[in-house]
This record gives structure tokens, C-alpha cells and sequence, in this order.
């Protein structure tokens, strides 16, 4: 058998098990939070989200809900020149994001089993 036979069975195959572990990893809705900004997102995500008086003043001055919350969450980028990751007991990060053309500031006070949104502040 010559090579590009060889090349021609190997990218085939490859081909199938890739659209087999695509579909798979779809079906299980696995996501892959590896990145620190990602594993800091999602920790912050997962825990019971606790919104102080402040930022309920500041979403609501906005015309903003949990939702772009929520968003920025998903989406936004962690700061962490500017965040204090080893406050004890509750780590405190800035999240930037932008949300529908506005840029808007999360401070987030994480702790062992609540997420506090402390301050939020739109530009």
C-alpha cells in the first residue's frame, strides 16, 4: 500500500472519530473552562449570587437586570492585575465586559458557597 493510500484511510478515519466525538461531547454539553479566566468565571457562576444594595442601585439606574449579569459572567474577561485573588476570606475580582454597546465593571467578592456582586459600574 502506498503512502498517500495510507494518508487517504488515516484522514478518513480521523474524519469519522472527530464528528463521533462531536456529536458525543454535544449530547453531554461538556464545556472546557481550562483558561484562568474561565475557571474564575465559572467558580463565580456556580455559587448562589448575592447582589448588594449598591449594585441594585446601579443595575436599576441603568434599566440593567441579572441578565447582563449573567452575561458578563459568561463572557467577560477577569482583570487580575487589578483583582486581589488572595484576599482572605473572600477573593475579589474586577470583571470587564460590555454588554448591548455599554462597558460595564463587576466587582465580585467570591467566597467558599456565595458569589457577592459588590459594586457595578457602567461607562
Amino acid at each position: 500500500m502506498n503512502w498517500l493510500k495510507r494518508i487517504g484511510y488515516y484522514l478518513i478515519g480521523f474524519s469519522i472519530g472527530a464528528i463521533a466525538v462531536a456529536f458525543f461531547w454535544k449530547q453531554k454539553k461538556v464545556s472546557f473552562d481550562y483558561g484562568m479566566d474561565a475557571r474564575t468565571l465559572k467558580t463565580i457562576r456556580i455559587r448562589q449570587k448575592i447582589y448588594s444594595q449598591e449594585a441594585q442601585v446601579a443595575l436599576a439606574k441603568n434599566n440593567l437586570d441579572t441578565i447582563a449579569i449573567n452575561y458578563l459572567l459568561r463572557n467577560g474577561d477577569v482583570n487580575f492585575s487589578k483583582s486581589n485573588q488572595h484576599e482572605k476570606p473572600c477573593a475579589k475580582y474586577l470583571i470587564e465586559g460590555t454588554y448591548k454597546n455599554k462597558a460595564i465593571n463587576l466587582w465580585v467578592a467570591r467566597c467558599d458557597s456565595t458569589s457577592t456582586i459588590e459594586k457595578v459600574f457602567i461607562k
